[in-house]
């Protein structure tokens, strides 16, 4: 499970906020630098990222597994938890490049500027299970939220390969299969605008709907994938629309709230181990472990973009207060 939420505030900056529920928290604050080489698990070949990232990620001997972060474009890509519906070769496809589901994030915001150029090098990349991989990893199900400075967002599913784009003019994504229907399900609480959903790419606006929510259904306090996309999406339209890149913070976390999901072990082995927001525009990185309750920033700097080594920044995932003095 997962939930995503792309805001835009008044001032134009957009703020890529999500949730990620796991088991355990794997992952922490990490930037890989520009022209960062890494091996691929499926075929053991060498990959040379040519942009600088920011995110979340874990080190492991030969790459980054990166979960989510912003590269020095603006370019973010996330990923999230796909039941039901992923299709992954298990036999080499060699004239293309041969990606692990989790190896995407950091492929595509190591090697793209923005959305269109994805959709425009997608078809060169094919999904792996890992039956005849160098690196055995099962066989993982993911789907991925991408967006950058314009506004687009899209959701990439790997039901076919090559993988399906889906324009985004919601602003939400969870893990459910049929985003249409989703959408479908979501005009029962929220009367969305007629033009929404027009032909062609598709930028957030800050609102989706005519106003008006008479007559329309208050979204229940479900943890399932659409329970969490419909309050996700009704919160975000009912909310203010933040007026800078600080009050965008404050509302995405406000928003990830609803969608924030406890440890409740006797009842599901998921929880939102941490929450992240990413300004494309100023390339900067909110974190914030399960424990701590409390926000840490991170900003790729011009100065960064120099830098030629991978950094992982501790996780101090403790309470984090401060007290009162007389």
């Amino acid at each position: 499970m997962c939930t995503s939420i792309l805001q835009v505030a008044q001032s134009g900056v957009h703020m890529f906020s999500r949730t990620m529920d796991w088991h355990e928290l794997e992952s922490g604050p990490a930037f890989a630098p520009r022209d960062y080489e890494w091996i691929e698990d499926f075929d053991g070949r060498t990959v040379k990222n040519k942009y600088a990232i920011i995110g979340v990620g874990r080190n492991k001997e030969s790459a980054i597994d990166m979960s989510d972060g912003v590269n020095e474009w603006g370019l973010s890509v996330q990923k999230l938890t796909f039941r039901h519906g992923t299709y992954l070769y298990d036999d080499p496809q060699n004239n293309a490049k041969q990606l692990a589901p989790y190896e995407v994030p950091f492929y595509m915001m190591g090697r793209y500027k923005s959305v269109a150029d994805i959709i425009d090098h997608l078809d060169e990349i094919r999904l792996m299970s890992g039956k005849n991989s160098a690196v055995q990893y099962g066989y993982p199900e993911l789907h991925y939220a991408a967006t950058d400075p314009t506004g687009r967002i899209v959701i990439i599913e790997p039901t076919v390969q090559p993988m399906n784009v889906i324009e985004n003019p919601i602003g939400v994504v969870t893990n459910a299969l049929n985003f249409a229907h989703q959408i479908e399900q979501l005009k029962d609480y929220i009367a969305l605008k007629p033009d929404l959903q027009k032909d062609g790419p598709s930028v957030v606006e800050p609102h989706i709907s005519t106003g008006s929510f008479a007559g329309k259904k208050i979204p229940s306090s479900a943890y399932t994938p659409t329970g969490r996309f419909i309050r996700a999406a009704y919160y975000k339209e009912r909310t203010n629309q933040p007026a800078n890149e600080q009050e965008a913070v404050i509302s995405s976390w406000h928003l990830l709230n609803s969608v924030t999901v406890p440890k409740m072990k006797k009842y599901q082995q998921t929880y939102s181990v941490y929450r992240s927001a990413t300004c494309l525009e100023t390339r900067s990185y909110y974190f914030e472990p399960y424990n701590r309750l409390g926000i840490t920033k991170y900003r790729l700097t011009d100065e960064m973009l120099n830098w030629k080594q991978p950094h992982f920044y501790n996780i101090d995932d403790k309470l984090n207060l401060t007290e009162a003095i007389k």
